[in-house]
Protein backbone atom coordinates (compact mmCIF):
# COMPACT_ATOMS: atom_id res chain seq x y z
CA UNK A 1 0.00 0.00 0.00
CA UNK A 2 1.23 3.27 -0.89
CA UNK A 3 2.23 5.66 2.64
CA UNK A 4 1.04 9.23 2.03
CA UNK A 5 4.26 11.31 1.49
CA UNK A 6 4.61 14.95 1.24
CA UNK A 7 7.11 17.09 0.23
CA UNK A 8 8.41 20.46 1.67
CA UNK A 9 10.67 23.01 -0.49
CA UNK A 10 12.61 25.39 0.77
CA UNK A 11 16.21 27.32 -0.30
CA UNK A 12 17.58 26.81 3.09
CA UNK A 13 17.14 24.53 5.88
CA UNK A 14 16.71 26.43 8.65
CA UNK A 15 13.06 27.94 7.23
CA UNK A 16 11.01 24.73 8.39
CA UNK A 17 12.31 24.28 11.77
CA UNK A 18 11.93 28.39 12.59
CA UNK A 19 8.64 29.33 10.75
CA UNK A 20 6.82 25.52 9.64
CA UNK A 21 6.37 23.35 12.35
CA UNK A 22 2.59 23.41 12.91
CA UNK A 23 2.43 22.02 9.39
CA UNK A 24 4.88 19.45 9.66
CA UNK A 25 2.70 18.52 12.97
CA UNK A 26 -0.50 18.90 10.85
CA UNK A 27 1.05 16.52 7.99
CA UNK A 28 2.23 14.02 10.18
CA UNK A 29 -1.21 14.01 12.19
CA UNK A 30 -3.34 13.53 8.87
CA UNK A 31 -1.05 11.15 8.29
CA UNK A 32 1.28 11.75 6.22
CA UNK A 33 5.19 10.75 6.06
CA UNK A 34 6.96 14.39 5.69
CA UNK A 35 10.28 14.66 3.74
CA UNK A 36 12.29 18.43 3.88
CA UNK A 37 14.06 19.31 0.07
CA UNK A 38 16.52 22.41 1.12
CA UNK A 39 20.37 23.05 0.96
CA UNK A 40 21.10 21.49 4.22
CA UNK A 41 24.84 22.90 4.24
CA UNK A 42 23.52 26.50 3.90
CA UNK A 43 21.55 26.43 7.72
CA UNK A 44 19.47 29.37 8.57
CA UNK A 45 18.29 30.90 12.13
CA UNK A 46 20.91 29.03 13.50
CA UNK A 47 24.02 27.17 12.60
CA UNK A 48 23.23 23.83 12.08
CA UNK A 49 20.50 21.24 11.26
CA UNK A 50 19.92 20.12 14.82
CA UNK A 51 16.15 21.34 15.25
CA UNK A 52 15.21 18.75 12.84
CA UNK A 53 16.80 16.11 14.55
CA UNK A 54 14.00 13.68 16.24
CA UNK A 55 10.80 15.29 14.19
CA UNK A 56 10.44 12.35 12.03
CA UNK A 57 11.03 14.12 8.96
CA UNK A 58 12.89 12.53 5.66
CA UNK A 59 15.46 14.89 4.41
CA UNK A 60 16.62 15.60 1.30
CA UNK A 61 19.98 17.57 -0.11
CA UNK A 62 19.17 20.03 -2.71
CA UNK A 63 21.74 21.96 -3.65
CA UNK A 64 19.33 25.22 -4.23
CA UNK A 65 21.00 28.85 -4.93
CA UNK A 66 19.23 32.36 -4.25
CA UNK A 67 20.32 33.87 -7.48
CA UNK A 68 17.85 32.85 -10.32
CA UNK A 69 20.65 33.75 -12.63
CA UNK A 70 22.96 30.93 -11.60
CA UNK A 71 23.46 28.41 -13.71
CA UNK A 72 23.83 25.80 -10.56
CA UNK A 73 19.88 26.44 -10.92
CA UNK A 74 19.80 23.40 -14.03
CA UNK A 75 21.80 20.69 -11.41
CA UNK A 76 18.86 22.23 -8.64
CA UNK A 77 16.25 21.25 -11.20
CA UNK A 78 17.52 17.78 -12.10
CA UNK A 79 18.01 16.91 -8.19
CA UNK A 80 14.45 17.96 -7.68
CA UNK A 81 12.31 16.17 -10.66
CA UNK A 82 14.56 12.68 -10.09
CA UNK A 83 13.57 13.08 -6.70
CA UNK A 84 9.79 13.62 -7.24
CA UNK A 85 9.98 10.89 -9.61
CA UNK A 86 11.64 8.25 -7.04
CA UNK A 87 9.51 9.23 -4.38
CA UNK A 88 5.71 9.52 -5.75
CA UNK A 89 4.50 12.24 -2.95
CA UNK A 90 1.36 13.20 -2.57
CA UNK A 91 1.68 16.72 -1.92
CA UNK A 92 4.36 19.31 -2.46
CA UNK A 93 4.61 22.57 -0.17
CA UNK A 94 6.84 24.96 -1.13
CA UNK A 95 8.59 28.30 0.40
CA UNK A 96 10.85 30.86 -0.61
CA UNK A 97 11.56 32.27 -3.87
CA UNK A 98 13.99 30.12 -5.67
CA UNK A 99 13.11 26.99 -3.80
CA UNK A 100 8.81 27.55 -5.10
CA UNK A 101 10.43 28.20 -8.45
CA UNK A 102 11.83 24.93 -8.74
CA UNK A 103 9.60 22.85 -7.10
CA UNK A 104 6.98 23.46 -9.82
CA UNK A 105 8.61 23.41 -12.77
CA UNK A 106 10.12 20.08 -11.56
CA UNK A 107 6.70 19.19 -10.00
CA UNK A 108 5.34 20.30 -13.41
CA UNK A 109 7.96 18.17 -15.43
CA UNK A 110 7.08 14.59 -13.02
CA UNK A 111 3.43 15.30 -13.01
CA UNK A 112 3.71 15.12 -9.19
CA UNK A 113 0.45 17.34 -6.99
CA UNK A 114 -1.24 18.87 -6.07
CA UNK A 115 1.40 21.61 -5.66
CA UNK A 116 0.61 24.23 -2.90
CA UNK A 117 2.78 27.96 -2.60
CA UNK A 118 2.89 29.73 0.65
CA UNK A 119 4.35 33.38 -0.58
CA UNK A 120 6.15 34.90 2.57
CA UNK A 121 5.90 38.15 0.60
CA UNK A 122 6.29 38.74 -2.83
CA UNK A 123 9.30 40.77 -4.54
CA UNK A 124 6.94 43.06 -6.12
CA UNK A 125 4.96 44.97 -3.97
CA UNK A 126 3.56 48.81 -3.58
CA UNK A 127 6.62 50.54 -3.54
CA UNK A 128 9.35 48.02 -4.79
CA UNK A 129 11.97 48.74 -6.93
CA UNK A 130 10.77 48.39 -10.72
CA UNK A 131 13.43 45.84 -11.16
CA UNK A 132 11.40 43.47 -9.05
CA UNK A 133 8.01 43.86 -10.80
CA UNK A 134 10.17 43.66 -14.53
CA UNK A 135 12.22 40.08 -13.07
CA UNK A 136 9.71 38.86 -10.39
CA UNK A 137 5.90 39.72 -11.88
CA UNK A 138 6.16 37.95 -14.94
CA UNK A 139 8.11 34.75 -13.39
CA UNK A 140 5.16 34.26 -11.06
CA UNK A 141 2.62 35.01 -13.00
CA UNK A 142 3.28 32.59 -15.15
CA UNK A 143 4.14 30.09 -12.21
CA UNK A 144 1.04 30.92 -10.76
CA UNK A 145 -0.21 28.60 -13.23
CA UNK A 146 1.63 25.54 -12.06
CA UNK A 147 -0.01 26.03 -8.59
CA UNK A 148 -2.79 24.14 -7.16
CA UNK A 149 -2.98 26.70 -4.44
CA UNK A 150 -1.45 29.50 -3.45
CA UNK A 151 -1.56 30.81 -0.32
CA UNK A 152 -0.42 34.62 0.62
CA UNK A 153 0.45 36.05 4.31
CA UNK A 154 -0.61 39.64 4.12
CA UNK A 155 -4.10 41.45 3.23
CA UNK A 156 -1.79 43.05 0.11
CA UNK A 157 -0.50 40.57 -1.39
CA UNK A 158 -3.67 38.44 -1.20
CA UNK A 159 -5.81 41.26 -3.16
CA UNK A 160 -2.75 41.41 -5.79
CA UNK A 161 -2.61 37.45 -6.28
CA UNK A 162 -6.30 37.96 -6.88
CA UNK A 163 -6.25 40.47 -9.04
CA UNK A 164 -3.26 39.66 -10.95
CA UNK A 165 -2.64 36.15 -10.50
CA UNK A 166 -4.30 33.32 -11.12
CA UNK A 167 -3.57 29.87 -9.53
CA UNK A 168 -5.93 27.04 -8.98
CA UNK A 169 -6.97 28.47 -5.89
CA UNK A 170 -5.84 31.73 -3.74
CA UNK A 171 -5.95 31.79 0.29
CA UNK A 172 -5.47 34.38 2.96
CA UNK A 173 -3.21 33.03 5.87
CA UNK A 174 -2.16 34.91 8.74
CA UNK A 175 1.56 33.22 8.78
CA UNK A 176 2.24 30.58 11.25
CA UNK A 177 0.38 32.43 13.99
CA UNK A 178 1.35 33.59 17.35
CA UNK A 179 1.80 30.90 20.09
CA UNK A 180 0.59 32.31 23.17
CA UNK A 181 2.37 29.43 25.04
CA UNK A 182 6.02 30.67 24.54
CA UNK A 183 5.56 34.14 26.10
CA UNK A 184 7.76 34.00 29.49
CA UNK A 185 6.43 36.25 31.98
CA UNK A 186 8.79 37.76 34.24
CA UNK A 187 9.44 39.18 37.07
CA UNK A 188 11.30 42.74 37.54
CA UNK A 189 14.09 40.80 39.71
CA UNK A 190 14.07 38.21 37.32
CA UNK A 191 14.06 41.26 34.23
CA UNK A 192 17.44 42.60 36.01
CA UNK A 193 18.44 39.27 36.49
CA UNK A 194 18.38 38.81 32.93
CA UNK A 195 19.77 42.44 32.01
CA UNK A 196 22.58 41.54 34.30
CA UNK A 197 23.95 38.67 32.72
CA UNK A 198 23.70 40.35 29.22
CA UNK A 199 26.10 42.86 30.63
CA UNK A 200 22.87 45.73 30.22
CA UNK A 201 22.75 48.34 33.00
CA UNK A 202 20.00 48.17 35.01
CA UNK A 203 18.93 52.10 34.36
CA UNK A 204 19.24 51.68 30.52
CA UNK A 205 16.52 52.25 27.74
CA UNK A 206 16.76 49.56 26.07
CA UNK A 207 15.35 49.52 22.25
CA UNK A 208 15.29 45.53 20.62
CA UNK A 209 15.43 44.86 17.29
CA UNK A 210 14.93 40.81 16.17
CA UNK A 211 16.29 39.83 12.72
CA UNK A 212 19.33 38.69 10.31
CA UNK A 213 21.67 41.12 9.63
CA UNK A 214 21.01 41.64 6.20
CA UNK A 215 20.36 44.68 3.77
CA UNK A 216 16.63 44.07 3.97
CA UNK A 217 16.18 44.14 7.67
CA UNK A 218 17.67 47.67 7.49
CA UNK A 219 19.58 47.85 11.08
CA UNK A 220 21.74 50.56 9.71
CA UNK A 221 19.21 52.64 9.87
CA UNK A 222 18.59 52.41 13.40
CA UNK A 223 22.30 52.92 14.30
CA UNK A 224 22.44 56.25 12.54
CA UNK A 225 19.10 56.87 14.32
CA UNK A 226 21.00 56.46 17.93
CA UNK A 227 24.49 58.22 16.87
CA UNK A 228 21.81 61.84 15.84
CA UNK A 229 20.19 61.01 19.24
CA UNK A 230 23.32 61.58 21.94
CA UNK A 231 21.79 59.71 24.59
CA UNK A 232 23.95 57.31 25.92
CA UNK A 233 21.94 55.76 28.41
CA UNK A 234 20.04 54.21 25.33
CA UNK A 235 21.30 51.06 24.50
CA UNK A 236 20.14 48.92 21.35
CA UNK A 237 19.82 45.17 21.45
CA UNK A 238 19.93 43.03 17.93
CA UNK A 239 19.18 39.40 18.07
CA UNK A 240 20.18 38.12 14.52
CA UNK A 241 23.15 36.76 12.77
CA UNK A 242 23.68 37.55 9.04
CA UNK A 243 26.65 38.78 6.65
CA UNK A 244 26.17 42.34 7.44
CA UNK A 245 27.34 41.59 11.10
CA UNK A 246 31.22 42.88 10.63
CA UNK A 247 30.06 46.32 8.74
CA UNK A 248 27.22 47.13 11.04
CA UNK A 249 29.82 46.68 14.16
CA UNK A 250 31.79 48.75 11.96
CA UNK A 251 29.25 51.56 11.24
CA UNK A 252 28.66 51.79 15.43
CA UNK A 253 32.21 52.01 15.99
CA UNK A 254 32.52 54.82 13.17
CA UNK A 255 29.69 56.21 14.64
CA UNK A 256 30.62 56.38 17.91
CA UNK A 257 28.07 54.12 19.76
CA UNK A 258 29.80 51.03 19.57
CA UNK A 259 29.12 51.19 23.29
CA UNK A 260 25.78 51.57 23.20
CA UNK A 261 24.92 48.48 20.94
CA UNK A 262 24.85 45.16 21.75
CA UNK A 263 24.98 42.33 19.14
CA UNK A 264 23.72 39.11 20.61
CA UNK A 265 23.63 36.79 17.38
CA UNK A 266 20.76 34.34 17.20
CA UNK A 267 19.28 33.82 19.97
CA UNK A 268 16.99 30.35 20.90
CA UNK A 269 16.25 31.95 24.57
CA UNK A 270 13.56 35.06 22.32
CA UNK A 271 11.53 35.48 24.17
CA UNK A 272 13.11 35.81 27.64
CA UNK A 273 14.61 38.84 25.77
CA UNK A 274 11.76 40.42 24.64
CA UNK A 275 10.84 41.55 28.67
CA UNK A 276 13.96 43.24 29.18
CA UNK A 277 12.92 45.64 26.59
CA UNK A 278 11.51 49.14 26.71
CA UNK A 279 10.44 49.59 23.13
CA UNK A 280 10.55 47.45 19.42
CA UNK A 281 12.28 48.48 16.80
CA UNK A 282 11.65 46.76 13.45
CA UNK A 283 13.14 48.92 10.75
CA UNK A 284 12.75 46.17 7.73
CA UNK A 285 12.24 47.58 4.17
CA UNK A 286 10.19 44.28 3.15
CA UNK A 287 8.35 41.24 5.12
CA UNK A 288 5.58 39.25 4.30
CA UNK A 289 4.06 38.86 8.08
CA UNK A 290 6.81 39.38 10.71
CA UNK A 291 6.93 37.02 13.48
CA UNK A 292 9.54 39.21 15.62
CA UNK A 293 7.16 42.32 15.09
CA UNK A 294 3.91 40.06 16.24
CA UNK A 295 5.40 38.35 18.93
CA UNK A 296 6.84 41.83 20.21
CA UNK A 297 3.37 42.88 20.42
CA UNK A 298 2.74 39.67 22.15
CA UNK A 299 5.20 40.30 24.84
CA UNK A 300 3.57 43.85 25.39
CA UNK A 301 6.20 46.54 23.74
CA UNK A 302 5.51 49.41 22.65
CA UNK A 303 6.52 49.44 18.52
CA UNK A 304 8.56 51.64 16.05
CA UNK A 305 8.27 50.37 12.53
CA UNK A 306 8.45 50.86 8.91
CA UNK A 307 5.12 51.58 7.04
CA UNK A 308 4.95 48.33 4.79
CA UNK A 309 2.94 45.55 4.02
CA UNK A 310 2.73 42.89 6.78
CA UNK A 311 4.01 45.32 9.09
CA UNK A 312 0.46 47.19 8.88
CA UNK A 313 -1.38 44.09 8.63
CA UNK A 314 0.18 44.33 12.86
CA UNK A 315 -0.48 47.80 13.76
CA UNK A 316 -3.81 48.40 12.70
CA UNK A 317 -5.68 51.30 11.84
CA UNK A 318 -3.59 54.09 11.15
CA UNK A 319 -5.36 56.80 13.86
CA UNK A 320 -2.91 60.22 13.17
CA UNK A 321 -0.47 61.02 10.59
CA UNK A 322 2.28 63.43 10.70
CA UNK A 323 4.50 63.89 7.60
CA UNK A 324 6.82 60.59 7.46
CA UNK A 325 5.00 59.25 10.95
CA UNK A 326 1.60 57.44 11.35
CA UNK A 327 0.42 56.84 14.76
CA UNK A 328 -1.17 53.37 15.54
CA UNK A 329 -2.40 52.09 18.66
CA UNK A 330 0.76 50.98 20.26
CA UNK A 331 3.23 52.97 18.28
CA UNK A 332 4.95 54.53 15.26
CA UNK A 333 5.14 53.64 11.50
CA UNK A 334 7.77 55.38 9.75
CA UNK A 335 7.74 55.77 5.55
CA UNK A 336 10.39 53.28 4.59
CA UNK A 337 11.51 55.71 1.94
CA UNK A 338 12.15 58.27 4.13
CA UNK A 339 13.43 55.99 7.02
CA UNK A 340 16.42 57.28 8.59
CA UNK A 341 15.10 60.38 9.34
CA UNK A 342 11.87 59.14 10.36
CA UNK A 343 13.18 56.16 12.69
CA UNK A 344 15.52 58.98 14.19
CA UNK A 345 11.89 61.61 14.52
CA UNK A 346 9.83 58.35 15.75
CA UNK A 347 12.21 57.90 18.99
CA UNK A 348 12.11 61.29 19.92
CA UNK A 349 8.70 60.87 19.60
CA UNK A 350 8.75 57.74 21.44
CA UNK A 351 10.82 58.28 24.36
CA UNK A 352 8.78 62.19 25.14
CA UNK A 353 5.90 59.88 25.21
CA UNK A 354 7.46 57.33 28.03
CA UNK A 355 4.16 57.71 29.94
CA UNK A 356 2.15 55.81 27.52
CA UNK A 357 4.39 52.63 26.58
CA UNK A 358 2.73 50.71 29.08
CA UNK A 359 -0.92 51.08 27.23
CA UNK A 360 0.70 51.16 23.76
CA UNK A 361 2.08 47.72 24.95
CA UNK A 362 -1.63 46.25 25.91
CA UNK A 363 -3.19 47.82 22.73
CA UNK A 364 -0.07 45.54 20.85
CA UNK A 365 -1.15 42.87 23.17
CA UNK A 366 -4.60 42.80 22.97
CA UNK A 367 -4.33 43.24 19.18
CA UNK A 368 -1.44 40.20 18.87
CA UNK A 369 -4.51 37.96 19.63
CA UNK A 370 -6.04 38.07 16.34
CA UNK A 371 -3.32 36.21 14.68
CA UNK A 372 -2.98 32.95 16.78
CA UNK A 373 -1.87 29.99 16.14
CA UNK A 374 -4.88 27.96 16.39
CA UNK A 375 -6.73 30.28 13.52
CA UNK A 376 -3.92 29.28 11.21
CA UNK A 377 -3.65 25.65 12.18
CA UNK A 378 -7.52 25.92 11.40
CA UNK A 379 -7.66 27.24 7.78
CA UNK A 380 -4.36 24.98 7.24
CA UNK A 381 -5.97 22.27 7.89
CA UNK A 382 -8.91 23.01 5.64
CA UNK A 383 -6.42 23.47 2.81
CA UNK A 384 -4.26 20.27 3.19
CA UNK A 385 -7.35 18.14 3.40
CA UNK A 386 -9.03 20.32 0.07
CA UNK A 387 -5.87 19.37 -1.72
CA UNK A 388 -5.81 16.01 -0.32
CA UNK A 389 -8.95 15.17 -1.49
CA UNK A 390 -8.58 16.35 -4.89
CA UNK A 391 -5.04 15.43 -6.76
CA UNK A 392 -4.23 16.74 -9.73
CA UNK A 393 -0.77 15.20 -10.66
CA UNK A 394 0.62 18.19 -11.17
CA UNK A 395 -1.58 20.91 -12.95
Amino acid sequence: MHKKKALLITTVSGFVPQFEMNNVRLLQEMGYEVHYAANYRTPSYGNDNRRLDGTGIVRHQIDFVRSPFRLANIKVYGQLLRLMRRERFDLVHCHTPMGSVMARLAARASHTGPVIYTAHGFHFFRGAPLVNWICYYPMERYLSGYTDQLICINREDYIRAKRMLHAGRISYVPGEGLDAGRIVEMSPEEIQEKKKKLGIPKDSIVFLSVGELIKRKNHKTVLQAIAKLRMPEIKYVICGQGKLDTYLRGLAERLGISEQIVFMGYREDIMEIYPIADVFLFPSRQEGLPMALLEAMANGLPVICTDIRGNRDLMGKVLRRDGVLKYCAGGIMADACQATDGFGRAMEEMLEMRACWRKFGEMNRKRSGRFSQEESIRRMRIIYQRMGNNRTGGR
